[in-house]
Order: C-alpha cells, then sequence, then structure tokens
C-alpha cells in the first residue's frame, strides 16, 4: 500500500516538524537607592551597638549584683570592752566588719563598745567568757556563726597581770597569767581556725607585748607568757601557711591607759625619757596597725611576723638600777598599778643616803619619783 509523503513550505516551519524553545528573558531586580542603602547599614550599626550595649549592662549588673552578695568579714576580739581591745573593735567595726566584742566581766563597757560599732554603721554582738576555759572558747566561736554564718578575723587580745618578783611570785599568780595570756591565745585559734581552713582564708594578730622580747623585772609570768604568744604565733603562721591564713603578732610598749593619766608631770617625763619618740602610744596607734593587717590587701604576703609598736623602746638603752647593800631577804618589789611597782626595803621605798636610788653612769632615779615604771627594765643588785 503506497503512503504519501508531504512536506511543509510554511516558511515559519521548519523539516521535520521541529519548533524551536522560546528564550526566557533574566527576571527583572530593583536595586535600592545610595540613600537607601546607607539608611540600612545605620540601621544595623545602631542595632548592634544596642545589643552591645544591653549586654555590657547585663554584666555590670551581674557584677553588682555578685558584689552585694560578698559579706562583710566576721571578727572576735577578745579582752575587748577597753583599752587596746576596744580600739581594735570599734576600728573593725567602722570599717564594716561584723564584730564580736569578748569580755570576761565588764559587761556594761562591752555592751558600751557594741553600741558604738552600731551607730558607726557596723553590726556587733557581746560575749562574756573566760577564753582560757575551752567551753567558753567554744560557746564563743558558736555564737560567732550562729549569728554571721563564718569566722573570717581573730584577734587574741584577752589578759591579765600578776606583777611581782619571782621570788616572791606564788604558784597560782604564775598559773593565772600563763593560763589566760598563753593557754587563751592557743584554744581560741585552735577554735577559730577550724572554721577558717573550711574557707581556706583567715587572719590571725596576737597582741603580744614587747617585755615578751625584752624580759621586765618582776613580771616572769607575763614577761613568759607573752614570749610564749610569739614562739607559737611563728609556729602556726607556717602551719596555716599553705591554707591562706597569715598569723601575726603585735607587741605594743607604753600605751596611754587610766594609769599614766594618773602620773605627775614631773613623773610621766622620767617616763618619756625612756621612749624615743616622746609620747605614750595610744590605744588607737596598735588598732590601726591591727586594721591594717587584717583587712588590707597589702598586708597579704605578711605573716609569722612580730611588729613592735612602741615609739622606739626596744632600741633604747636603759639605766641600770644599782639598789646596793640591801640584804636579798629584806628587799620587797610592791606593784602599785599596771606597770610601776614600789622597790621597799621594810616599808620605805628603796634609796640611798644621797635620797636618790642610784643608777650606773650618770642618771639617778629620785626617791620622790618612785614607784619607777617596769618598763624601765631595771637591775637589782645586793650584798649577799
Amino acid at each position: 500500500m503506497a503512503v504519501a509523503s508531504f512536506t511543509c513550505t510554511s516558511p515559519a516551519i521548519t523539516s521535520r516538524s521541529t519548533i524551536a524553545s522560546p528564550r526566557r528573558s533574566a527576571p527583572f531586580v530593583s536595586l535600592p537607592s545610595p540613600n537607601a542603602v546607607r539608611a540600612s547599614l545605620r540601621s544595623d550599626r545602631s542595632s548592634t551597638f544596642s545589643s552591645v550595649t544591653t549586654h555590657v549592662t547585663a554584666v555590670e549588673n551581674a557584677l553588682v549584683q555578685e558584689a552585694v552578695k560578698v559579706e562583710p568579714p566576721v571578727a572576735i576580739v577578745t579582752g575587748a570592752s577597753r583599752g587596746i581591745g576596744k580600739a581594735v573593735a570599734l576600728a573593725l567595726g567602722k570599717a564594716g566588719c561584723k564584730v564580736l566584742v569578748n569580755y570576761a566581766r565588764s559587761s556594761k563597757e562591752a555592751e558600751e563598745v557594741s553600741k558604738e560599732i552600731e551607730a558607726l554603721g557596723g553590726q556587733a554582738i557581746t560575749f562574756g567568757g573566760d577564753v582560757s576555759k575551752e567551753g567558753d572558747v567554744e560557746a564563743m566561736m558558736k555564737a560567732a556563726v550562729d549569728t554571721w554564718g563564718t569566722i573570717d578575723i581573730l584577734i587574741n587580745n584577752a589578759g591579765i597581770t600578776r606583777d611581782t618578783l619571782l621570788m616572791r611570785m606564788k604558784k597560782q599568780q604564775w598559773q593565772d597569767v600563763i593560763d589566760l595570756n598563753l593557754t587563751g591565745v592557743f584554744l581560741c585559734t585552735q577554735a577559730a581556725t577550724k572554721i577558717m581552713l573550711k574557707k581556706r582564708k583567715g587572719r590571725i594578730v596576737n597582741i603580744a607585748s614587747i617585755v615578751g622580747l625584752t624580759g621586765n623585772i618582776g613580771q616572769a609570768n607575763y614577761s613568759a607568757a607573752k614570749a610564749g604568744v610569739i614562739g607559737f604565733t611563728k609556729s602556726v603562721a607556717k602551719e596555716y601557711a599553705s591554707r591562706n591564713i597569715t598569723v601575726n603578732a603585735v607587741a605594743p610598749g607604753f600605751i596611754a591607759s587610766d594609769m599614766t593619766a594618773k602620773l605627775s608631770e614631773e613623773v610621766e617625763k622620767k617616763y618619756l625619757e625612756h621612749i624615743p619618740l616622746g609620747r605614750f602610744g595610744q590605744p588607737e596607734d596598735v588598732a590601726g596597725l591591727v586594721e591594717f593587717l587584717t583587712l588590707n590587701p597589702a598586708a597579704g604576703y605578711i605573716t609569722g611576723q612580730v611588729l613592735t609598736i612602741d615609739g622606739g623602746m626596744v632600741i633604747k638603752v636603759f639605766p641600770v638600777l644599782n639598789i646596793g647593800a640591801v640584804p636579798a631577804d629584806m628587799l620587797m618589789f610592791v606593784p602599785t598599778g599596771t606597770n610601776t611597782a614600789e622597790y621597799r626595803n621594810g616599808s620605805e621605798p628603796v634609796s640611798s643616803p644621797g635620797g636618790a636610788v642610784k643608777c650606773r653612769g650618770s642618771s639617778q632615779i629620785p626617791a620622790s619619783d618612785l614607784p619607777v615604771p617596769l618598763s624601765n627594765d631595771l637591775v637589782i643588785t645586793t650584798n649577799d
């Protein structure tokens, strides 16, 4: 069967009936104007800056809140109802510490110290207790922890004197001073460091005395106790240094007190001759040093040290008293105050026929100036 074949001659159609695909035109893109671009960039920069500012503000607020959470240091000051202890408690309270004011018998005075601290804007509680008794010390530490949660600072200041010559000293006079002035430091330090060790942080200052370095006639018990405090300070500083607990001692010299206020002008002048700075120290002088050691970051690298604060007394050469021909068994040392005493032969103050207690060298102490200060480091000789 024959099949017809046709050829299309239309100019619009090619052979083989193939139709060309239509061309696709590129989509129309509208470009922003330069002003629009600049406005967009400014908007982006503003948004970025706003985000950074917001972030910085958030960080600052977090830091402020963190700072608010930092609690003021908690300090325990023993023997804080008067004198050096009171000055230290007030200084720490004024600096922002929470202070436990310890006392043994002077409850009224201790309450006044607490009120003064609160008036300065600080916080304080009082605690009556004998630091030579372990039970009282444990209760005192518990009172601080129950009230404020921790202990950061310990000031071992409590102390007593029972002055007399060694030949006259009773065992109880020796023991009373050692128990309070040395054993009390041991008990308080041991109890407080249990808490400090957990925090790996703490500051301890022990109030010693220059007589712990030089010794003093009529104060064998007191000098021994204070020398013991100095040795104790150095040992404990070595033990706890790796736990970031610093332990230092302050050794005051002649500090003004109620007793020095009663001295006559002439006697006061004699005392001051032995102090190169020419004045008595003030409790606030000692308190300032203690505040530095406990609160100032610059003291963080100081530990195991004994800092004397005595107006230069320990560098002064004192006269040596020569009583002369007084039988040893007739010589009596009679304390007349915290830091003074009389040398008596029977009931009369000892003096030479010339009316003066003679000293080696050119100096003399008129008999009228008795009592003499214990800080003179006097040496008695007899004809025995």
